[in-house]
C-alpha cells in the first residue's frame, strides 16, 4: 500500500477537451451524453487512507475514458456521515460520486439512532475492493494460536484488552463477535483510526487487535507484531499459512472491509450502467489491479445489484451484534 500512496502522490487528473454542438456552441445536456463536465469522487477520510488511493486511481482513468476532469474531495470526519451526507443532498445526475465503505452504508444506520442519511439514499454503482482482517498480537504475547489467547483471556480476573480503529468499526465489531463466541471477558479500548492502535499494540499496552491487513501487513512482517489468524471465509494470499478464524475453532468471527462506489438515489439508470461498466474496466486495467493487489487489497467490480445485496446482507449479519453488545454512537 505504501508504494501504491507514492505511485499516486504525483498522479495529476488529465483534463481533455470535449465536443460540442456546432449550432449553439453548448455542451450537449442528458442522461444519454454523460458525462459534459467535470466529476467529483467525494473520499470520506483523509488523504493516504485505504480509500483515497482507490478513487485517486480510478478517478485518472476515468478522466481519460470519459475526456473529462474527475477530481477527489476528501471530506473526512464522523463515521463517514459528512461525506454521505453531502453526496445524498448533491444532484442526482452522476456528478458527484462517493466513495463508500459498505459499513457506511449497512452499519452506520444501525450504530446512530438519528442519522442524515439512510441506504436507500444512494444507488449503488460498483462493488470495488475488500480487505481482510486479521487478528494480531504484540511480537512479545505469550499467545501463539487462538486458543491460547482466548485461554490466556479466562486466566485473568479482568480478562484481556483489545484495540480497534473507533467505536462501531470493523475492530470493535470483530471484537464483539469473539466475546460473543467464547463469553469470555474482553475489554474495548476504541483508538482514533488504526495507526494509534497499533501503535500501542505494539508497546504491548494493549493484548490484541482485529485491523486491516492492508495496515497491519508491515508491522507483521518486520516482526513486531504476530498475526494469529484471518477474520474472513478465506485464507489470505499474504499470509497463506495463517489459519482463518473457523479454522482457529471460532467460526463466525469474520468480517471483510469493503468499498464501493455510489451515487444519489433517483440518478438516471443509463449514468448508473455508464459509471459501472467504466469504473469495473478501470479496476481490471493490469496495472491498477497489480498495484492494489500488491497493497493488499482484493479487487471485486460488480454489478449494481450485487453491492446492493452486499450492504443488505452486511446490515442482517451485524444488526444483532450491535443490538447484543449495546454498541451505540449517539
Amino acid at each position: 500500500m505504501e508504494r501504491l500512496l507514492k505511485l499516486l502522490c504525483g498522479c495529476s487528473i488529465v483534463c481533455a477537451s470535449i465536443f460540442v454542438s456546432p449550432a449553439t456552441g453548448q455542451i450537449p445536456a442528458g442522461p444519454q451524453n454523460y458525462p459534459t463536465r467535470a466529476i467529483t469522487i467525494v473520499v470520506p477520510f483523509p488523504p493516504a487512507g485505504v480509500t483515497d488511493p482507490i478513487a485517486r486511481s480510478v478517478g485518472q482513468s476515468l478522466s481519460e475514458r470519459f475526456r473529462q476532469s474527475v477530481l477527489v474531495d476528501n471530506k473526512p470526519g464522523a463515521s463517514g456521515i459528512i461525506a454521505a451526507e453531502f453526496v445524498k443532498k448533491s444532484p442526482a445526475d452522476g456528478y458527484v460520486i462517493l466513495m463508500a465503505a459498505t459499513g457506511h452504508l449497512a452499519t452506520n444506520p444501525l450504530l446512530f439512532s438519528k442519522l442524515p442519511y439512510e441506504a436507500r439514499d444512494f444507488a449503488p454503482v460498483t462493488l470495488a475492493v475488500s480487505t481482510s482482517h486479521i487478528l494480531v498480537v504484540p511480537a512479545g504475547s505469550p499467545a501463539n494460536t487462538v486458543a491460547e489467547m482466548i485461554a490466556l483471556a479466562k486466566s485473568k480476573p479482568k480478562g484481556l484488552t483489545y484495540a480497534s480503529q473507533g467505536t462501531g468499526g470493523a475492530g470493535h465489531l470483530l471484537g464483539a463477535l469473539l466475546r460473543m463466541r467464547t463469553q469470555v471477558e474482553l475489554e474495548h479500548i476504541p483508538y482514533k483510526g488504526s495507526a494509534p492502535g497499533l501503535l500501542d499494540l505494539v508497546a504491548g499496552r494493549v493484548d490484541f487487535f482485529f485491523d486491516a491487513i492492508v495496515t497491519s501487513a508491515p508491522l507483521a512482517r518486520d516482526g513486531r507484531l504476530r498475526v494469529l489468524a484471518v477474520a474472513s471465509p478465506i485464507r489470505s494470499a499474504q499470509f497463506p499459512n495463517v489459519p482463518t478464524m473457523a479454522e482457529a475453532g471460532f467460526p463466525g468471527v469474520e468480517l471483510d472491509a469493503t468499498f464501493g462506489f455510489v451515487v444519489p438515489a433517483g440518478t438516471p439508470a443509463p449514468v448508473v450502467r455508464k459509471l459501472n461498466e467504466e469504473i469495473v474496466r478501470a479496476l481490471r486495467e493490469p496495472a491498477l489491479n497489480r498495484m492494489l493487489v500488491d497493497g493488499g487489497l482484493s479487487v471485486i467490480g460488480s454489478s449494481p445489484e450485487e453491492f446492493a445485496a452486499a450492504i443488505q446482507s452486511q446490515r442482517d449479519k451485524l444488526a444483532k451484534v450491535v443490538k447484543d453488545a449495546g454498541i451505540r454512537l449517539d
